[in-house]
């Protein structure tokens, strides 16, 4: 039997994968990279940000997956999917992370480029009068910095 294939690199390497696929998606890749200051191609995806993330339950896509989403350039995927919306932006990701990714900032760069293109994730006319009486005014505020261009 022959030797296996791969060879392993330490986790502390600061080498990072480039596969072919980014040269497709390179304008959006360093725009997440700009706002982020992260390079996507860093996570390996062992997925300890996901086993830490105390949001993921209520995620389509856990932490670990948008890595591998916007690694392969499935944008839209995330964008639209609730898991960069439902971060908290607690740092449990960065606190577990490897390779010290701040998966915080990706989703919040996520988020601003959906924004910025004006496709807003809460539109304020569909909250129901109830909840605007009930609820804080600051969390309502808040809502709207987070989910409206």
């Amino acid at each position: 039997m022959g030797r296996f294939p791969l060879t392993l690199r330490s986790v502390e390497s600061d080498d990072t994968i480039h596969p072919h696929t980014r040269s497709r998606h390179a304008g959006l890749l360093e725009k997440i990279r700009e706002i982020s200051g992260i390079d996507v191609f860093r996570c390996i995806q062992c997925g300890c940000c996901a086993a830490g993330c105390p949001t993921s339950d209520y995620m389509d896509y856990t932490p670990a997956q948008w890595m591998k989403l916007l690694q392969i350039g499935c944008f839209s995927e995330i964008a639209e999917s609730r898991g960069v919306w439902t971060c908290a932006s607690c740092f449990a990701c960065l606190a577990r992370c490897p390779r010290g990714i701040d998966l915080a900032k990706v989703a919040e760069a996520v988020r601003q480029i959906h924004l910025r293109k004006g496709l807003d994730q809460q539109d304020p006319a569909r909250i129901p009068e109830e909840t605007l009486r009930r609820v804080p005014q600051i969390a309502v505020i808040s809502c709207f910095r987070k989910f409206s261009s």
